[in-house]
């Protein structure tokens, strides 16, 4: 299986060089932080389960933000994938994965990605034939010479590391081979956040869709 957007049909990791990791906590603020990410040029965009708003700015973003690619991360259960595809999620992003969750992700019928450390995880996948994983948490898992070292051995496997990802070591990681996009928050600063600054935002995420020219 791989990571295909649908009605795009184009693989999830090719949207864009960076898919900004959401925390929302107010839902109001989801559809203009979705648009400027958007204007910025991050189409696809990863709401995280971390907090209780995020059903429901996954909602408003799917609603109100047609050109966005709005989608669940920190998918830990069956239950969550249901939520997530009842908000309107186009695709689903989990920490790591279990028999009984992967099912779950397959039953979806969203493209999705995986969360992977190790060797075997990555095997055990293919297997499976999935193809397109997160790789997380890619700094403290090895980083980009873990990634390099799976390259040669397992060239089916494609990657979107994200944990400890930022602006600096991006391009060191977008230059490999087996990864497709990473996944960060850099682009979302806490205070422009908290202060509703969308401008701010918007010319983050344009520096960071241009890490790929």
């Amino acid at each position: 299986m791989t990571s295909t957007v649908p009605s795009s049909g184009s693989s999830l990791l090719d949207l864009a060089p960076v898919i900004p990791v959401v925390v929302v906590h107010d839902a109001a603020d989801a559809v203009p932080l979705a648009r400027a990410l958007v204007a910025g040029g991050l189409p696809a965009i990863e709401v995280t389960f971390r907090t209780p708003a995020a059903a429901d700015a996954i909602r408003a973003i799917a609603e109100e933000v047609p050109d966005a690619v709005v989608g669940a991360g920190t998918v830990l259960s069956p239950e969550q994938v249901e939520t997530a595809v009842d908000a309107g999620s186009r695709f689903l992003v989990t920490p790591g994965w279990t028999d009984r969750l992967l099912g779950a992700l397959d039953a979806s019928g969203l493209p999705y990605l995986p969360g992977v450390s190790t060797t075997s995880e990555v095997v055990a996948l293919l297997e499976r034939g999935v193809e397109e994983m997160k790789f997380f948490p890619a700094e403290a898992a090895g980083g980009t010479a873990y990634l390099k070292a799976l390259a040669s051995p397992l060239p089916r496997a494609r990657f979107c590391p994200t944990g400890g990802v930022n602006a600096s070591n991006a391009p060191e990681y977008l230059a490999l081979p087996n990864v497709g996009c990473v996944g960060g928050t850099w682009m979302l600063p806490a205070d422009a956040l908290a202060a509703g600054d969308w401008d701010r935002v918007e010319s983050l995420a344009r520096e960071a869709a241009a890490l790929r020219g």
